[in-house]
């Protein structure tokens, strides 16, 4: 029995070569009938793994460099180092840690930044950047629009005009279609007459050869669209030799006339001196009025209005100047000297279009070409004999001579020859003298130099 023992012995030595040996030993030991032990070589077992779940927020093995705490009560930057932790990175926990931090990536994604008042963190949203102080009080450079204001609650503003409203207000705000192509049009007209101009006043002077024709008119009713649409000061200076009545179209506030300016110019040392020669509408137009006596009316020649003129240029953006008849009088010759542009107005008839013709032909040859060439004709439809020609015809006339032609419609409160209230006129008048308005406007000098 000692040989069985041996051949045992032999098998459990690590190391044992013969397998048929092994067999053998074993094969006997069954045949006496004693216990068999027989061994097998298994794989080492795999090491233990973390479940996922814990995957994601086990970072004890991170390094992580918290920042300077020092002296900062509030947010502070955190730069991850490790590559395996950074979106797209790669290590030994690229994909977790990855697409954890790409989540959240639009969502806060923080960096320091060094701007002119110090250092600040820059938190970055989807909808800003926003800075948040490292160690000092902000300053007021951090209050910007794309900080404090919530893209998310800007709406557009309410529209105006006719179905466009009625289907914003029907929907309770939900549909907007913004303003309508009425309004849209009215605002953009609105933007040529607001042109700003540098280096100085601007002189229109409105003229004619014959009278009658509406000229006071179309000077009140462009001077009430000026002062309408802009935000600086307009005034309209009646100079009619002939004792003009462009005061009695508004409601006149004072009895001071153009003499009274000229008698009085060296005490005027301010806006508010001067304007207690004029009458202002609502529209914020100022008229200065003419000479009432007419004895005196000729009094008032080119040195005279050179006086108004220079204190005029003072206070105001625009001047209008109303020119009376008399176009070789030398008020006509000094009004014309300062002129940027010019209004000629011409009547709905044969006469009336001839004689504002010659106008053009005067100027022409008296050195003015440059302002008919310049020129805006305005054509006032409410006098007599309009509706028996083609003012079609008289248009096209003018288009060979003038930059421009606008039609002044008839009007009641114009016919009537009182005064005048911007807001009761017809719409189809205001319309017209808002053109005339932004024509003038469009002709003149945006600077001085040029």
């Amino acid at each position: 029995m000692a040989e069985p023992d041996e051949s045992r012995s032999a098998e459990r030595r690590p190391g044992s070569r013969s397998a048929g040996r092994r067999r053998s030993g074993a094969d006997a030991a069954g045949e006496a009938g004693e216990p068999v032990d027989v061994r097998v070589d298994l794989p080492p077992p795999p090491p233990p793994r973390m479940p996922d779940d814990e995957v994601a927020v086990a970072i004890d093995d991170v390094a992580v460099d918290p920042g300077d705490l020092s002296g900062s009560a509030g947010t502070v930057s955190i730069e991850l180092r490790d590559p395996a932790i950074t979106p797209g990175g790669r290590g030994r926990n690229a994909s977790p840690y990855g697409a954890l931090l790409a989540a959240d990536a639009s969502r806060l994604r923080r960096e320091r930044v060094t701007t002119d008042t110090g250092a600040h963190v820059a938190i970055v949203t989807d909808a800003a950047t926003e800075l948040v102080p490292a160690g000092g009080p902000e300053s007021a450079d951090a209050l910007t629009a794309d900080r404090l204001i919530d893209a998310t609650r800007t709406m557009r503003p309410a529209p105006q005009g006719g179905f466009n409203r009625f289907l914003y207000d029907a929907t309770f705000h939900l549909v907007n279609l913004g303003d309508s192509a009425k309004v849209r049009a009215h605002r953009a007209m609105t933007e040529r007459i607001q042109r700003r101009f540098e280096g100085g006043t601007r002189f229109v002077p409105v003229l004619t050869r014959k009278g009658g024709v509406g000229k006071t008119t179309v000077t009140t009713l462009l001077g009430m669209a000026l002062a309408d649409a802009r935000d600086d000061r307009i005034i309209a200076i009646d100079a009619n030799p002939d004792r003009g009545t462009l005061a009695e179209r508004v409601d006149r506030q004072t009895r001071e006339t153009v003499r009274d300016v000229v008698a009085r110019a060296a005490s005027i040392t301010g806006y508010t001196e001067f304007s207690e020669f004029v009458s202002r509408d609502e529209t914020r137009l100022d008229i200065l009025a003419s000479d009432t006596d007419p004895n005196l009316a000729e009094a008032f020649d080119a040195d005279d209005y050179a006086v108004v003129a220079h204190l005029a240029a003072r206070y105001y953006s625009l001047v209008l100047t109303d020119c009376g008849t008399g176009i070789v009088h030398s008020v006509m010759r000094a009004t014309l000297e300062r002129a940027d542009a010019i209004v000629v107005v011409s009547g709905g008839s044969v006469d009336e279009a001839r004689l504002a013709s010659e106008t053009l032909t005067w100027l022409e040859a008296n050195g003015y070409d440059e302002l008919v060439r310049n020129a805006v004709v305005a054509i006032n439809l409410a006098t007599q004999g309009t509706h028996l020609v083609k003012v079609d015809e008289i248009e096209a006339h003018f288009q060979s001579r003038v930059r421009e032609i606008v039609r002044i419609p008839y009007d009641p409160q114009l016919a009537a020859g009182s005064v005048v209230h911007w807001r009761d006129l017809r719409p189809v008048t205001q319309h017209a003298a808002r053109e005339l308005a932004a024509l003038v406007v469009e002709g003149l000098p945006a600077d001085r130099g040029h």
